[in-house]
């Protein structure tokens, strides 16, 4: 790629001077193929559909003649020696202890944003969701608890809590336009409570053998990174070496190492170095001045141009807050490849009759299935009626209670999460594999359903009436 050398002028420059990149070019294969995919990964509904295509390769390799290959991959052993540590696992325990981090920190970046600039920054407008939320979490787990009781799956009651955000999302936008923005955010708000439970429980009750020295140690390390944070350390690659450490102690510990990218994520911090206003005037400065020297047509130092526009992406960088380059930077990797690789590796159940005949394995997937597709709509819907009913909260404008029951219905697509708890419920993996036949069968039929309910919708007639003269919705 070459260059231009037209001169700028001080004003009324146009962007058209500058030169195309490869992929903004005219050429046959970026006009073709590359735009269109990029146009098309853009979109909300493009994690959603990966993640399934993942997904359906995952089933169909474990149930064709080459089932066989697709076992041996995932046991495959990687590893290496430091010292006296010896960190040596299967495939599928990097992804899920080692990637999954990664995912998860951007989970907690999503919460962190959220609640210093988001929904959930309000506390009177976060309550509805917050309350739909909690009781979309205990009313499956009660489903599960209750079918499986004194059964050897009894252990897992959380599989069923959490909402996958990426396939909730996508089925909204399925549903159409006619949908009230406000629900997206509706339903954005319960997933992000829905993470923070489904943190909680797996923190408080999948981890086990807990070495508190090694607990201790992680908890140190999160604690230096608040300090460097105070302290004014603006340099990413400090705080990803006492992440890096701090996933390999919580690993040691026994406590589940993905709670390092959650404690990451919500510990970022959330403010610029620089105010927005006094960087950009600051740019301004700087920017005029290589104007200026192309102008004058006496010098044209390209050291020095080279040098000023140095500092004016330093200056830009620093008028982001972490929060803002950290999430951005790691959204495309966990939703294009991360979770991809997570649903190739865990979706790949064998599905046959042996396959649901062990002892507990029917009720599993029993209890996995109602609790995604009948617990959580209940909860929703039973907690927001219940929610408004006493003043708690209200519905964001234009949302109805047919809005809310999709939404409660499309929040039972529990993939990600769900299957990630099932890896740790279960130490017998007849159980583990009842409960991810359950999930999958749970959330197609949540998807399909919620996105009949949507579609079907009525739309709501416009009002005048301010969001805060809202009455309760009626039962």
């Amino acid at each position: 790629m070459s260059g231009k050398n037209s001169t700028h002028e001080a004003s009324g420059s146009s962007d058209d001077e500058l030169s195309l990149q490869y992929l903004e070019s005219d050429r046959a294969i970026p006009r073709a193929v590359l735009r269109p995919v990029r146009s098309f990964l853009q979109t909300e509904v493009a994690s959603g559909a990966v993640l399934v295509v993942a997904a359906v390769v995952a089933l169909i390799w474990a149930n064709s003649p080459w089932h066989t290959s697709y076992e041996q991959l995932w046991h495959t052993e990687l590893g290496f020696e430091l010292g006296r540590w010896n960190l040596r696992y299967e495939l599928h325990h990097w992804v899920n202890d080692g990637l999954m981090a990664i995912f998860f920190a951007v989970v907690g970046l999503e919460i962190k944003r959220e609640l210093v600039h988001g929904q959930l920054r309000d506390r009177r407008a976060a309550m509805l969701p917050v309350v739909a939320a909690l009781s979309g979490m205990v009313v499956p787990a009660t489903i599960y608890a209750v079918i499986n009781v004194g059964s050897p799956g009894a252990r897992g009651w959380g599989i069923p809590m959490a909402t996958d955000i990426a396939f909730a999302v996508g089925v909204l936008v399925l549903a159409g336009r006619r949908l009230p923005p406000e629900l997206k955010i509706f339903l954005l708000s319960i997933a992000v409570a829905d993470d923070i439970g489904a943190i909680i429980v797996i923190a408080i009750f999948y981890s086990s053998g807990v070495a508190f020295a090694w607990l201790a140690a992680a908890v140190g390390l999160l604690a230096l990174n608040v300090i460097c944070s105070r302290m004014g350390v603006r340099h990413l690659g400090i705080y990803l070496v006492v992440a890096v450490g701090a996933w390999f102690a919580l690993l040691e510990s026994g406590v589940h190492a993905t709670l390092a990218g959650v404690a990451t994520g919500l510990l970022t911090p959330a403010n610029a170095f620089h105010a927005p206003g006094a960087a950009a005037r600051a740019i301004v400065r700087r920017v005029r001045d290589v104007e200026g020297n192309h102008a004058s047509a006496v010098s044209d130092d390209q050291e020095h141009d080279e040098a000023v526009l140095w500092e004016v992406r330093n200056i830009a960088r620093e008028a982001t807050s972490p929060l803002f380059r950290v999430e951005h930077s790691l959204q495309f990797w966990s939703a294009f490849v991360i979770l991809p690789i997570f649903a190739l590796a865990n979706a790949g159940v064998r599905i046959s009759s042996d396959g649901m005949s062990g002892e507990g394995a029917s009720l599993v997937a029993l209890g996995v299935a109602l609790g995604l597709l009948i617990g959580k709509p209940l909860g929703i819907v039973g907690a927001t009626v219940l929610a408004t009913k006493l003043g708690i909260g209200r519905l964001p404008a234009g949302v109805t209670l047919v809005h809310v029951l999709g939404a409660g219905i499309v929040a039972g697509v529990g993939f990600t999460v769900a299957l990630f708890v099932a890896g740790l419920a279960f130490a017998d993996p007849v159980l583990t594999e009842a409960a991810k036949i359950g999930i999958l069968g749970g959330s197609l039929l949540a998807a399909v359903i919620g996105y009949l309910v949507l579609r079907l919708a009525p739309v709501p007639a416009p009002t005048s009436v301010a969001p805060e003269q809202r009455q309760p919705i009626d039962a």
